[in-house]
């Protein structure tokens, strides 16, 4: 009798936990999770991240040999995943079973609540050191503009105020925002996790560009840091075909993008 009972009990546990396993599975959104775990968890991310700006203290002093001394100098640096880590954003937005909703973003960027990139802010404040100011050209909008400064004021990077923050005011295109910059500064490096941080001649709008990396190798490392970032970004734009696609079309396609092989 009691194996009976403990046979009927599991045959009704089972098909709870399948579907709930099932459930998990199909979310589009959980395509996500390894990525945001890896950026929180992995001792690798904090490495790459201190390895970057190591870099950069490098180059940025090997730079102010060279610079044009009428000129004041400066480095401009991206914000998120360059200087702030958004990836309790991310994990919330996974948790609800999506993977980006604008009002969600909004919400968390007027809490002024990220991190810091490691190594960032040790960075920035070495290039402070050496008189060089730093400018944040960033894709948040107009709207963001009190959060992100309450944001990066809160966490003391330098020259967090009015002058040296540039927001996407009519265009994602930042090429613009670095000529104003140009004008008055020597651009001694760029930092950004998305490679239209650098220049414009990687602004391609779902256009492959590992060809215009080839042909810039020699600015990485030197010219342009690159920070690891594997939760979003330009470079996934290229994998979807046709507009207005759902989250389950662009998992789908996603796997359909993969590369693999074949036993002949």
């Amino acid at each position: 009798m009691k194996q009976m009972l403990r046979m009927a009990a599991l045959a009704c546990f089972f098909p709870l936990t399948l579907a709930a396993q099932q459930t998990t599975v199909a979310s589009p959104a959980n395509d996500y999770a390894i990525a945001v775990a890896w950026q929180q968890h992995s001792g690798e991310f904090r490495a790459l991240s201190f390895q970057a700006f190591n870099f950069a203290r490098l180059s940025l002093v090997n730079r102010l040999t060279s610079a044009d001394p009428a000129k004041k100098n400066c480095v401009i640096v991206d914000i998120d995943e360059t200087v702030l880590d958004n990836s309790p954003f991310q994990g919330h937005e996974i948790q609800k079973g999506i993977s980006y909703n604008l009002k969600d973003w909004g919400e968390w960027t007027s809490l002024g609540a990220a991190d810091t990139i490691p190594g960032a802010l040790s960075f920035l404040k070495f290039a402070a050191d050496k008189q060089v100011e730093t400018f944040y050209i960033s894709n948040r909008t107009a709207a963001e503009h009190a959060g992100t400064l309450k944001n990066l004021q809160r966490l003391g990077f330098p020259n967090a105020d009015e002058a040296h923050l540039l927001l996407n005011t009519a265009t994602s295109d930042k090429e613009p925002r670095r000529q104003i910059v140009l004008k008055d500064y020597n651009i001694l490096l760029l930092c950004g996790d998305n490679l239209s941080d650098f220049s414009n001649a990687f602004y391609r709008e779902g256009k492959d560009t590992r060809e215009q990396v080839d042909a810039a190798w020699q600015e990485f490392g030197n010219h342009f840091i690159v920070l690891p970032n594997p939760m979003y970004g330009d470079w996934e734009k290229i994998l979807y075909k046709g507009s207005g696609l759902t989250e389950e079309e662009r998992s789908a396609q996603r796997v359909q993008g993969l590369k693999g092989y074949e036993i002949k």
